[in-house]
């Protein structure tokens, strides 16, 4: 598995996304991107992280980012928990686990006693220049936007 490295260029990306547009990383050129990869749709733990960047997202935008939020959940699906939570950024489907492979995310967990293969919620700042500046693995939910927003300051 992969894991890109900080102060190297962030693994390159196009990828279906909500509001029926492919978002490339390329295309974000000239802006910080907050990268966050989640595991399912529509669940506690995601929900409010979801809504942790939707009511920061003026400040996340004072500090020149564009949020991504990135799980293997369908495009359909997406755009259901975007509606329902009211999320003012742009959600990746990754079926095929390509993004989450180049960003090293997926990892075994246990779940109702079996082994099972899932995204391991974390974060990726992207400065301007396409370089990984900051990764956050295993994210606690509570606090993890105020810690983007001191990285993002930083850059």
């Amino acid at each position: 598995m992969a894991t890109p490295a900080i102060g190297k260029k962030a693994p390159a990306f196009a990828a279906p996304a909500t509001g029926d547009q492919t978002i490339e990383l390329a295309a974000l050129k000239g802006r910080k991107v907050v990268l966050y990869f989640y595991p399912k749709d529509s669940t506690p733990g995601c929900t409010k992280e979801g809504c942790d960047f939707r009511d920061n997202m003026n400040r996340l935008k004072r500090a020149g980012a564009v949020v991504l939020g990135v799980s293997r959940d369908s495009i359909a699906s997406h755009e259901k928990f975007k509606e329902a939570q009211g999320f003012n950024f742009d959600l990746l489907s990754d079926k095929d686990e390509a993004l989450c492979n180049a960003y090293g995310v997926m990892k075994d967990k246990i779940m109702y006693g079996k082994k099972v293969r899932g995204v391991g919620r974390s974060t990726f700042l992207i400065d301007e220049d396409g370089i990984l500046r900051k990764e956050w693995r295993g994210v606690n939910v509570d606090g993890h936007v105020d810690e983007v927003l001191s990285a993002l300051k930083e850059l």
